[in-house]
């Protein structure tokens, strides 16, 4: 197994506006996981989706032991 969570876990989220004026949040602790959204929100909350399913798909896999119990996201 690669590694595990510990019971609260928190991620750290950054967004940036692009020039084609599109919002991009990227969960820096799940490399490559980014999503883009039309406004600020959308995308972070896109990227939040999409890191709750990078877990779980890890999980299934055996990649990480527990499940985390409490998972938070901080948007810089």
């Amino acid at each position: 197994m690669c590694g595990s969570y510990d019971r609260f876990v928190n991620f750290n989220v950054e967004t940036e506006r692009e020039e084609d004026a599109r919002w991009i949040a990227e969960v820096v602790n799940l490399p490559g996981c980014m999503a883009y959204g039309t406004t600020r929100e959308e995308a972070v909350g896109a990227s939040e989706a999409l890191a709750l399913r990078v877990i779980a798909d890890r999980i299934e896999h055996g990649e990480v032991r527990p499940a985390p119990s409490d998972i938070s996201f901080l948007a810089a």
